[in-house]
């Protein structure tokens, strides 16, 4: 897969540049030393500016980040097979049997490494095979070494384990700049809001909250509109909450926009992470819960959330003629299961439990508590 430019691949790519040109040299050192020993030295001369040329071409083409793709990776891995291939020619059986190196020797390397790094261990370790193997045939299997096909193989597989790590990291880095960015950008509407907006309407609530007519309606739909401004300011998406493990969300975001002049919401001065569907389902149960405040106790609610570690707790409590006994029951035998269904079947899902504390003409409050780890 192609880096993008700058990315943290690119020292890699560098460094391979360095590693190719580097055992070139030592190519060149163990050709100059082994001439009289080869079958054709002057074909072995040859070979070596082949191998300089491309060495060359390679290196250019992998600079651009667009050209890392499969007929490049074929082709470096094509050309160090042929090197192998004509090496028994070049060097001699004879000599090969003797020990005397083939003519890759160490440059055999850097397709290995190219491939580790644009494709990760796996990609790594194939090519280290297909050269390991093609080593082992140009100096013959009667007495085989592995040692060389153990050395590509632990290349490819460290080199495309880091540079895969690399690549993740990059990853991770442009969603925090990103979300710095978005950050940064939802603090300066906020400021530009709540210096104008937020203020009228505030004003207005205020100075029509006692009014009757359309004057009083005209002051709650803006103290309505301030609540959901202020909700939409203090982020009213769910983001992945800070220190939290992959997958965590701020239960704080969620229940955020519930807030209005009729739900006063009370929340932790820091993240309160959740799982993102354990998050999901216990704010569809509060929402459930403030349905219910709305249509049977006059709409007035307070929630509070309480990060206990272990466990998270949201209490949800009205100020309407509470619960009769029994009203409960008889609700899920006719088949109305909002409380049943709704609330505590989300809960239980999540491992949790709800507790209802009601008295005639007092309220009720339900208690909405699921372990951190439940569900």
């Amino acid at each position: 897969m192609p880096s993008s430019p700058g990315g943290f691949e690119d020292p890699l790519w560098r460094s391979i540049a360095v590693f190719r040109f580097a055992s070139l040299a030592y190519v060149g050192v163990l050709v100059a030393r082994d001439a009289d020993r080869y079958a054709h030295p002057f074909a072995a001369v040859v070979a070596l500016l082949v191998m300089l040329v491309w060495s060359v071409v390679i290196t250019a083409c992998y600079a651009r980040p667009a050209h890392r793709g499969w007929p490049l990776l074929l082709a470096d891995l094509a050309v160090a097979l042929a090197v192998l291939a004509v090496t028994p020619w070049v060097v001699g059986r004879a000599a090969l049997a003797a020990g005397t190196p083939t003519l890759a020797v160490v440059w055999e390397g850097a397709p290995v490494l190219a491939w580790a790094v644009s494709g990760g261990r796996r990609r790594g370790a194939l090519a280290a095979v297909v050269l390991g193997v093609a080593d082992l045939a140009a100096r013959g299997f009667g007495t085989p070494s592995v040692t060389g096909l153990i050395l590509l193989l632990l290349a490819g597989v460290i080199v495309g384990h880091v540079a895969r790590l690399a690549v993740t990291a990059q990853e991770r880095l442009q969603r925090a700049v990103e979300l710095e960015a978005a950050t940064r950008e939802r603090e300066r509407l906020a400021r530009g809001i709540h210096d104008s907006v937020l203020q009228v309407l505030a004003l207005v609530q205020r100075r029509g909250a006692h009014l009757d007519g359309e004057a009083g309606e005209l002051a709650r739909l803006a103290g309505e509109q301030e609540a959901a401004l202020r909700a939409l300011i203090a982020g009213g998406d769910p983001v992945p909450a800070a220190g939290a493990q992959d997958g965590a969300v701020d239960l704080r975001a969620l229940l955020g926009r519930h807030a209005s002049p009729a739900v006063s919401l009370s929340v932790p001065a820091t993240p309160v992470p959740l799982p993102a569907r354990a998050a999901r389902e216990l704010a569809a149960a509060v929402a459930a819960a403030l349905d219910n405040v709305e249509r049977h106790a006059g709409g007035r609610a307070w929630v509070l959330v309480e990060d206990e570690g272990e466990t998270v707790t949201v209490s949800v409590r009205d100020a309407g003629p509470g619960i009769p006994d029994g009203h409960l029951a008889e609700a899920a035998r006719q088949g109305r299961l909002g409380v049943a269904q709704s609330i505590r079947g989300r809960i239980a899902d999540l491992g949790g439990e709800v507790r209802i504390t009601t008295n005639p003409g007092e309220g009720t409050e339900l208690e909405l508590v699921v372990p951190r780890k439940g569900g």
